[in-house]
């Protein structure tokens, strides 16, 4: 990857009497929404570009519930094309940004190479996953940032489960049975809810695992499950793990990681053939390559979203440390509530720099949360009103239809047909080797945790 620092620069990028072109860098929850709010106040008169790894948008918080059966991948994957008519898409990984010339660089998915020139540029490159120095976890972890990961996990636990129905050794069918997931935050602490409706449905037409515990653990160093958010929330989505019989263990994470075994930092020995890392993200390392100033690893901006001494040159989401004018001193979070709100912003920025309006500064206010946590279950703050069960069930699904760009409509019926049908329960044939190792699991753009 490569990059500079230079100015702006005045070498044109576009040719003389063409359309101005505007460059989007990620079709995640910023770099969708900054596309979609730009197309809407400028029509045809701009060139809009969306360079992105993939032809959709991936609705990151439903991801769980892909893992667990609930519901098809094609469901939380939006085509791009269907939902920003107008913009053209650009099949590409962007490693390089030459502020110089105005110019991108990038390599498609078949190892091709294509160049661009831009008279706008947004970043909006979000996130991938965050590694520890942590012996192990790069080669035996399981990664849950897109897609893959998604359909290979509930593969590899399919696989466990059958495994274990014909092992003869008692030790082997125990660590089968035993699921490791690190982090508490809003992706660990559903997929560790999602994991024990999915290993009962897989036991279920198993007799020879009759009697067998299904063990889920869910592990991080923080003091309580989902840390950050308000307390009520920790509750219920505490309490709702336990009754499923996860076992919460605040304070703890893992030590070392084998292909058989985690250690602890307890220093317990845990045989799992399962080892699930929801620790978090970090900007994509294509922020870093672009050589401006940086806050905790995201490029820093202005309240309009500018980067400081490149007037043409926007960022958003998790690429950018937006100032919250709401906490002095502080960037707003990587969360999808400030992705989505921030594209927007920076589309209307963008138009305004090019004659179309005027531009705003960024200020939001929190809407509350909500946690999907499988079946009858759910937690949410809507305007920070506390809500457990069926109610917050139904506030979280409804926020969740409201917020998707597309796929409304199947989505409700895979839900529908999960409350009253059997849950399937076959392997895709996805899983070939031991495991997807965590350093080469494939990232997406957007973080996004489920919040309104």
């Amino acid at each position: 990857m490569t990059g500079t620092q230079s100015g702006t620069g005045t070498q044109p990028s576009t040719e003389p009497g063409a359309r101005p072109r505007v460059v989007i860098v990620g079709g995640g929850f910023a770099g969708h929404s900054a596309a979609r709010s730009l197309a809407k106040r400028v029509g045809d008169a701009v060139e809009i570009v969306l360079v992105n790894p993939t032809d959709y948008f991936l609705y990151l918080p439903l991801l769980p519930e892909v893992a667990a059966g609930v519901l098809d991948p094609r469901r939380v994957t939006v085509s791009l094309a269907a939902t920003l008519p107008g913009v053209r898409l650009v099949l590409g990984e962007v490693d390089s940004v030459d502020l110089t010339r105005r110019r991108i660089g990038w390599n498609d998915p078949e190892g091709g190479r294509g160049e661009l020139g831009y008279d706008r540029l947004v970043l909006a490159a979000g996130s991938v996953n965050k590694l520890l120095p942590i012996p192990g976890i790069a080669e035996h972890a399981h990664g849950f940032r897109g897609i893959p990961e998604a359909l290979y996990l509930r593969d590899h636990i399919t696989r466990q489960v059958e495994l274990a129905a014909t092992a003869q050794d008692p030790r082997e069918r125990e660590a089968r049975c035993t699921f490791v997931v690190v982090g508490a935050g809003y992706t660990g602490t559903e997929v560790a809810a999602q994991g024990p409706l999915l290993t009962d449905a897989l036991v279920r037409n198993r007799p020879e695992l009759r009697g067998q515990r299904m063990r889920w653990m869910l592990l991080d160093t923080a003091p309580q499950v989902l840390p950050g958010l308000d307390e009520r929330l920790s509750r219920t989505a505490d309490r709702v793990l336990r009754e499923r019989g996860v076992e919460v263990r605040t304070g703890e994470s893992v030590k070392e990681a084998g292909r058989e075994c985690v250690l602890l930092t307890t220093g317990e020995e845990v045989p799992t053939r399962t080892l699930v890392w929801c620790v978090g993200v970090r900007p994509d390392p294509l922020v870093e390559e672009v050589g401006l100033p940086t806050q905790k690893g995201r490029l820093c901006v202005d309240a309009q979203l500018t980067v400081p001494d490149h007037p043409d040159v926007f960022a958003c989401g998790d690429a950018a440390a937006v100032p919250d004018l709401t906490r002095p001193g502080e960037v707003t979070a990587m969360t999808a509530q400030h992705a989505v709100r921030q594209g927007k912003l920076a589309g209307r920025n963008v138009a305004a720099s090019l004659g179309y309006g005027g531009p705003r500064s960024y200020r939001h206010h929190d809407l509350g949360f909500v946690v999907e946590l499988g079946g009858r279950d759910a937690a949410a703050n809507p305007l920070h009103v506390p809500l457990a069960g069926l109610p917050a069930k139904a506030v979280t699904r409804g926020y969740h239809l409201v917020s998707m760009p597309g796929n409304r409509t199947r989505t409700a019926a895979d839900w529908l047909l999960e409350a009253v049908l059997p849950r399937q329960t076959v392997q895709l044939g996805l899983v070939r080797g031991p495991n997807v190792p965590l350093e080469t699991a494939s990232p997406e753009l957007e973080h996004a945790p489920s919040s309104p």
